[in-house]
């Protein structure tokens, strides 16, 4: 057992460094597809790139130093199909009816590797069959291209790092992880019985997508201010050497939040990646909506989240002007009422921050499954009603007629 603790643990060293790196692309195609992200979703994602990890540090540590490679003279292939069986046939004399034998299979070094390179795989079929719901034959293609995979990494000396392969390349352990992944396979109704199905897991995401949480607006503002950047940047560089150049920021903000939005029917382009939509709680069409709509990016992220602009430009234009400086209060004013309704909104059940109970606004989810699921639920619900109806009827027909 202490052959693997090494790859483990260096797995689980790893994880948190590669989890971090595909948190942000998992959490916006989550919210893309489903609109939220429920927790058991998120644990299968992560363990099967934990699984990966562990599997690919078990085929490749302990890493050799350069010079120990170089001085290797074993052999680098085994191209004959099921030698591990003439290995276990030379190593043991087996009885049928002697039960020791079994145990001596059992202890035999090549019985153990080949139960590991079977045991290595059969979580990929589970998952497969599970979480991305793949038919037998595509888990046994899968199983036998990351077996594949493993072959070459050891066949290359780990992509050439080494001057030779420092480990075996088998055919056998080709055939071993294939049948791994399709026990993996077949095994799966198991796992099945113990947590939901992937379309009950499908369903409740979409539920759940229907509320927009603080945390996907949170995800959406910070992907918002990637491209504000970007937008400042191009800004500044089309107005550079011109009197505009120091609006650049400014001009940048109304072109994002105030532009944008009009021409995108109330969206940014973090609203678009993670399927979101302002609009107006009291009209849904019309010049109004759009007012509203107009209003509260206006109140939003021109005079709450980037209010520090206006002030410098402010200041700038007359540092003594009275009215200027009153100006200047109301807005820090301003800021601390909206920053004291987010802190209420966090421990209330009411989610909305003060600009959008002003302009009466709110984020909705565009999630287009969901609608659609709601549509047939209600048209199969009014079948139902219709065809419970007419058997009413019939049934008080049939009594008057009796």
């Amino acid at each position: 057992m202490s052959v693997y603790k090494l790859p483990i643990a260096t797995a689980f060293i790893f994880f948190p460094i590669i989890a971090f790196i595909l948190t942000l692309p998992f959490l916006i195609y989550q919210y893309r597809k489903y609109g939220s992200i429920p927790f058991l979703r998120s644990v299968i994602f992560y363990s099967f790139i934990l699984y990966l990890l562990c599997a690919y540090f078990l085929v490749i540590l302990p890493l050799p130093t350069i010079k120990e490679v170089k001085n290797l003279t074993t052999e680098t292939t085994q191209l004959i199909p099921f030698d591990f069986i003439r290995q276990l046939s030379s190593t043991i004399s087996f009885e049928w009816n002697d039960l020791s034998s079994y145990l001596t299979i059992i202890k035999s070094p090549a019985f153990y590797i080949a139960a590991f390179n079977i045991l290595l795989t059969l979580p990929f079929g589970i998952y497969l069959r599970y979480y991305f719901e793949c038919k037998w034959y595509k888990v046994v293609l899968y199983g036998f291209l990351l077996s594949l995979f493993f072959e070459i990494t050891q066949l290359t000396g780990l992509y050439g790092i080494y001057p030779r392969p420092y480990r075996l390349f088998d055919v056998d352990d080709l055939i071993l992880n294939t049948t791994g992944a399709l026990l993996g396979c077949l095994l799966t109704p198991i796992v099945s019985h113990i947590l939901p199905s992937r379309k009950e897991l499908d369903e409740h995401s979409f539920r759940r997508g229907k509320k927009v949480t603080l945390f996907r607006r949170a995800l959406s503002y910070c992907i918002d201010f990637f491209f504000l950047v970007i937008m400042i940047v191009i800004v500044s560089i089309i107005t550079y050497n011109t009197n505009a150049s120091k609006y650049s920021m400014l001009l940048s903000i109304i072109i994002y939040y105030i532009v944008m939005p009009v021409c995108t029917n109330g969206k940014t382009l973090g609203k678009m990646i993670l399927k979101l939509q302002v609009v107006s709680t009291k009209e849904n069409k019309g010049i109004k909506s759009t007012i509203r709509v107009l209003l509260r990016y206006i109140l939003s992220y021109i005079l709450f989240y980037y209010q520090f602009i206006i002030i410098e430009y402010i200041r700038n234009i007359s540092p003594k002007n009275e009215i200027l400086n009153i100006s200047i209060i109301v807005l820090k004013i301003y800021f601390w009422l909206n920053i004291l309704w987010i802190v209420k909104s966090l421990i209330t059940k009411d989610k909305r921050f003060l600009y959008e109970q002003i302009t009466k606004t709110e984020n909705i989810s565009t999630i287009q499954y969901e609608q659609e699921d709601d549509k047939k639920i209600e048209i199969s619900e009014e079948k139902n009603k219709s065809e419970e109806n007419k058997k009413e009827d019939e049934d008080v027909r049939n009594k008057k007629n009796k």
